[in-house]
C-alpha cells in the first residue's frame, strides 16, 4: 500500500510537469517570430497562417510578467539584431529574475505591488513614449504583469492602490473584478500602454493566466481595448462592502472619473488600435491538455472536470468529493484521472499562511474524510508558475494518509482550515508541492487520481 501511494503521488507530480512543460514560453515566443522570404513578420495565431509585417526600422522589445526573463531571451536568436533596440527591458517578479544579455532586467513585487515596481513602471512608460513611427514595440506578457508594474494615475500613489488591491485579494475578489478596479487607477492599464506607445506600431505576445484567455484581462490589458468603466469599478467596490475602507484619494478619482472628470480607458473605437495586434501563445488549456495525455500514457482514463474551475476554494473541495463518492457508489473499475483548469479564491478571515490551492487541497483531504473515503485517491492543486500566495510552495498534494500525518505531528486540519493556515498543516504532513518559479504563468492545475478499491 505505501508503495502504491508513493507511486500514485509521483504519477500527480508527472502529470503537473507534463502541463508546466506545455506552458513553455520560450517555444511559444519563437513559434510566432517569423522569417518569411527574407522578411521579419508575426505569426497572428496558432498555424500563423495569419502574420503581420511592416516597414520596421527598429523594434523595442519590453517583457514583464514571471515569464518574462525566458520569453524575452527567446527574442535574441530570432529577432534579426540589426532590428533590435538595445537595450530591451524586462520587468519580472524577484525569484525569477536573472541577467539576460541585451537587457536591462527589473525585479519587483508580486501579488502587492512595491516601490521597485513603481519604479520600474516610470521607465517602461518613458521607454514605450520614445518609440517613434516606422518603428515595432513588441511586448510580450505573461501572468503577473498587473501587479509588476504600478502606475498610478496622477493623484494617486502607491500605497492606495497596495490598500485597494489587498482589500480586493483578501475579499475573494475574481481577477477580472480586481482587474476592473486597477486599469481605473493606472497609466498602463486598461490599454493605457497601447495609447504610450503611438504613433509606432505595437504587437503584444501573451501567455494567458486566466481561464477565458480574455485578452483585456491578462496583465489588466495594458494593449487592448477596456469596456469596463469607473461606474463599474465603483459598484464592484460597494458591492463586496469595501467602498468605505478603499483609501478617500482612490474614491475621489473613480467618482470623479463617474462623472467624466478623468480620461476612461481604451475604448474599442479607438483609431489607435489600427496600429496594434495581438497573438495568444499559451494558456491554461493546452496544459490541461497535456497533462491528460500524460495521464493516458501512465494508463489512467483520462477526464476533464472542469475546463474553468472557480470559485470559493473550499466550496470547490466539498463539491470535487461528492463527485468521488458518487463515482465510487457507482462502482469505479479502472484508475481515473481527473483534470481541471482553474483559479479558485480564497475569502481571507484567519491569520494563518497559505494559498488557493494548498487550501483546495486540505478543504478536499477533511471533505473526503467526512465522507468516509479515506483511501485509494490522491489529489494534488498547485500554480503552474511554482507560487501559490505568499508562499515558497506552488501548492499542495494529499492522499488518504494526509490527516493522519498532521494530527500526529500536533497539527489540527480543522482549525487550520480555519485560520486559512493549510501551508502550516501541509507542511507538517510533508504534502507541500514545492516547484520553484518555473519561468511560466497559466493558472493553476488540478489533478485527481481515483484507483478502485479492490485495487
Amino acid at each position: 500500500m505505501v508503495h502504491r501511494a508513493a507511486e500514485r503521488r509521483a504519477h500527480c507530480l508527472e502529470l503537473l510537469k507534463a502541463g508546466i512543460a506545455a506552458a513553455d514560453p520560450a517555444t511559444a515566443v519563437t513559434k510566432h517570430l517569423l522569417n518569411r522570404a527574407g522578411r521579419f513578420c508575426l505569426g497572428l495565431n496558432a498555424d500563423n497562417s495569419q502574420t503581420r509585417s511592416g516597414d520596421w526600422h527598429r523594434i523595442r522589445v519590453i517583457a514583464f510578467g514571471k515569464a518574462a526573463c525566458v520569453m524575452a531571451e527567446a527574442t535574441r536568436s530570432t529577432i534579426p539584431s540589426d532590428l533590435l533596440t538595445v537595450p530591451g527591458l524586462i520587468v519580472t517578479t524577484y525569484e525569477n529574475a536573472r541577467p539576460i544579455e541585451g537587457f536591462e532586467v527589473l525585479a519587483a513585487g508580486h501579488p502587492l505591488p512595491d516601490e521597485n515596481g513603481l519604479r520600474a513602471a516610470e521607465i517602461m512608460a518613458s521607454s514605450v513614449q520614445r518609440a517613434q513611427k516606422n518603428e515595432l514595440v513588441l511586448a510580450l506578457i505573461s501572468g503577473g504583469g498587473s501587479a509588476l508594474l504600478p502606475c498610478p494615475v496622477d493623484g494617486l500613489c502607491l500605497a492606495d492602490k497596495i490598500t485597494t488591491t489587498q482589500l480586493l485579494l483578501n475579499s475573494g475578489a475574481s481577477i477580472h473584478q480586481l482587474n476592473c478596479v486597477r486599469k481605473h487607477l493606472s497609466r498602463l492599464k486598461g490599454g493605457g500602454l497601447a495609447k504610450l506607445s503611438a504613433p509606432a506600431d505595437l504587437h503584444a505576445m501573451i501567455l494567458s493566466d486566466v481561464l477565458d484567455d480574455d485578452l483585456s484581462v491578462i496583465a489588466s490589458g495594458p494593449t487592448v481595448a477596456d469596456d469596463t468603466t469607473f461606474a463599474e469599478a465603483i459598484e464592484i467596490l460597494q458591492t463586496r462592502q469595501l467602498w468605505n475602507q478603499t483609501p478617500v484619494r482612490v474614491r475621489e478619482h473613480l467618482e470623479q472619473g463617474k462623472r467624466g472628470l478623468r480620461d476612461e480607458t481604451l475604448k474599442s473605437d479607438a483609431a489607435l488600435l489600427h496600429h496594434v495586434s495581438h497573438t495568444l501563445i499559451g494558456s491554461n488549456a493546452l496544459s490541461v491538455a497535456a497533462a491528460m495525455k500524460a495521464a493516458q500514457t501512465l494508463g489512467y482514463e483520462a477526464e476533464l472536470y472542469h475546463s474553468s474551475l472557480c470559485g470559493e476554494a473550499r466550496e470547490v473541495a466539498s463539491q470535487l468529493a461528492v463527485n468521488c463518492k458518487q463515482r465510487y457508489h457507482a462502482g469505479l473499475q479502472q484508475p481515473v484521472a481527473l483534470i481541471a483548469g482553474g483559479e479558485t479564491t480564497v475569502t481571507v478571515t484567519g491569520q494563518g499562511k497559505g494559498g488557493r490551492n494548498q487550501e483546495m487541497t486540505l478543504a478536499f483531504a477533511l471533505a473526503m474524510e467526512k465522507l468516509g473515503l479515506k483511501q485509494h485517491w490522491t489529489f494534488l492543486s498547485a500554480g503552474t508558475d511554482g507560487r501559490d500566495g505568499p508562499t515558497d510552495a506552488a501548492g499542495g498534494l494529499v492522499d488518504g494518509q494526509t490527516l493522519t500525518h498532521m494530527r500526529a505531528a500536533g497539527i489540527a486540519p480543522e482549525a487550520a482550515l480555519a485560520d486559512n493556515d493549510a501551508y502550516t498543516a501541509l507542511k507538517a504532513s510533508n504534502d507541500l508541492v514545492i516547484t520553484g518559479a518555473t519561468s511560466t504563468n497559466v493558472a493553476d492545475l488540478q489533478i485527481l487520481l481515483l484507483h478502485p478499491i479492490t485495487e
